[in-house]
């Protein structure tokens, strides 16, 4: 990968555009733009507005034509995880990042895992359902909704052991990032209720208290 993406410009006459292009309403997209705010990483967003077009060119130049995708200095860089991993050696600021690989128990990398179907699940339902408008009974997306809430039942009552397995000193986690992300996405676009998560809704509270959450809101780009 070309160290551009990762390395910050040096001299005074160099000056790095990071642009992210992805949606203010996806959840992948805002796990850059928290891991971004977070990281102190100035950045522009190149908002995607119509999620229906078939070609790679609207969104970054990504050929599976997903979200987001990061280019600086000509260099792209495709993926949410990727992306965040970019910004954490660009910034500089030493900030204690943990990354899913450093807890390998299996209830850590399942907590991890199960975030990541949600996100998946979530994306197939609401371009599915609330944009294609396909009849939300076809098996498809009901399989999708009774595997999507399952993974909800199974995070909510293993947060506390999942979250106690991070250590103490840590300023940010891809794990509580990309779940925090899920579960407010959920009520931005309630394609499944929170009602019965009391967990994650009270992790989701916590967590939007930070100024990063705070300043990357889900809302319709125009």
């Amino acid at each position: 990968m070309p160290m551009d993406l990762y390395t910050p410009g040096v001299g005074a006459v160099v000056v790095d555009v990071i642009e992210i292009i992805g949606r203010s309403s996806s959840h992948f997209t805002r796990m850059a733009r928290i891991f971004a705010e977070e990281l102190g990483v100035p950045y522009r967003l190149v908002p995607v507005l119509d999620m229906t077009v078939l070609s790679a060119n609207a969104y970054g130049h990504n050929p599976a034509m997903k979200l987001p995708a990061m280019q600086v200095n000509g260099s792209t860089l495709f993926g949410a995880q990727n992306i965040c991993r970019a910004l954490a050696l660009r910034s500089g600021r030493g900030t204690r990042v943990i990354w899913p690989e450093e807890l390998c128990d299996p209830l850590s990398c399942n907590a991890q895992e199960l975030v990541w179907h949600g996100m998946a699940a979530q994306v197939q339902i609401a371009f599915g359902v609330l944009i294609c408008k396909l009849p939300e009974e076809n098996v498809y997306f009901a399989k999708a909704r009774k595997g999507f809430e399952g993974a909800l039942v199974w995070l909510d009552a293993h947060l506390a052991e999942a979250t106690g397995r991070l250590p103490s000193a840590r300023d940010l986690s891809l794990f509580e990032v990309s779940l925090f992300c899920l579960v407010d996405h959920l009520t931005f676009l309630p394609t499944v209720s929170l009602a019965p998560y009391k967990a994650l809704v009270s992790f989701a509270g916590e967590f939007a208290k930070r100024p990063s959450a705070s300043s990357t809101a889900y809302r319709f780009d125009s």
